[in-house]
């Protein structure tokens, strides 16, 4: 281990955001598009003054949006916490920036120490196509019972196999993962799914949204939700519902590692969610 490697500090960050500017999270080798991770990366080379590579706390697909991304990082520089935020901004595009940095202890791993993570996914339930926020939600034109499809989501709760709602290119070593949370809220014409669960499949919160929908127009039953969880095969299950809608909102980690990453947001409905506590 180098000098260098030895007075790194490792740091945490928080970082919000807009799917919809960016070809997903992960950093593309042998293409061009804007990912989350390489903006970031290259960001804090900048303010570093030497290569950074990061960790996150979930990786998301395109147009998917954050509001409590967590990642981690190393560097020997020495920048107040304050610091790091501001410059790393300043070298950011628009659609992406960092809420809050943090010293945290070497044994901090963004993914690997994570208990549990949270996603919000909103629907605009109208007849007309909205021009406005249209890559923040998703739209759907049919009329949809949220409360069908809040009981019909119950059946996820616990541990089980989401082989149903696993994509194909998924590379999760197990299906198994324990759902502790899943509700089904409405206000107005947004529909709200919020989920939280040990961790997530491979596009499965899109592929459980797309079994919730055609339960909520009444086309199929609430207990298809128990039919399609039972039988272990995506073949059997919805269609997988578009990125647009999907917020990665927060982060659960032991208590020990000070990080502020509650579920929270996304902003236009957060005046919501305090009034409904």
């Amino acid at each position: 281990m180098s000098d260098a490697e030895k007075a790194s500090i490792r740091y945490a960050a928080v970082v919000e955001y807009n799917g919809a500017y960016f070809h997903g999270w992960q950093r593309q080798k042998h293409h061009s598009e804007p990912t989350v991770q390489a903006a970031l990366e290259a960001a804090l080379s900048q303010v570093a003054n030497h290569p950074v590579d990061v960790g996150c706390a979930g990786r998301t697909d395109t147009g998917v949006h954050a509001t409590r991304q967590v990642i981690h990082f190393d560097s020997p520089s020495v920048r107040s916490d304050y610091g790091w935020m501001m410059g790393v901004n300043t070298h950011l595009p628009a659609g992406v920036a960092v809420q809050w940095v943090g010293k945290v202890g070497d044994d901090f791993h963004a993914r690997y120490k994570a208990q549990a993570r949270r996603y919000r996914y909103l629907i605009y339930n109208q007849t007309a196509r909205p021009a406005l926020m249209h890559d923040q939600m998703t739209w759907w034109k049919y009329d949809l019972n949220a409360e069908l499809m809040h009981e019909a989501a119950q059946h996820l709760i616990g541990e089980h196999d989401f082989t149903s709602f696993r994509a194909k290119d998924c590379q999760a070593k197990s299906p198994i993962k324990e759902m502790h949370r899943i509700s089904v809220t409405r206000w107005g014409k947004i529909i709200m799914v919020d989920l939280e669960c040990s961790a997530f499949l491979y596009h499965m919160v899109r592929n459980i949204v797309g079994v919730l929908l055609p339960i909520g127009e009444g086309r199929e039953p609430i207990s298809w939700m128990k039919d399609v969880l039972d039988v272990k095969n995506r073949c059997k299950a919805g269609v997988t519902a578009p990125g647009d809608g999907l917020y990665f909102v927060g982060v659960q980690y032991p208590e020990q590692f000070d990080v502020p990453c509650k579920a929270w947001g996304p902003a236009f409905i957060q005046p919501l969610l305090d009034t409904s506590k």
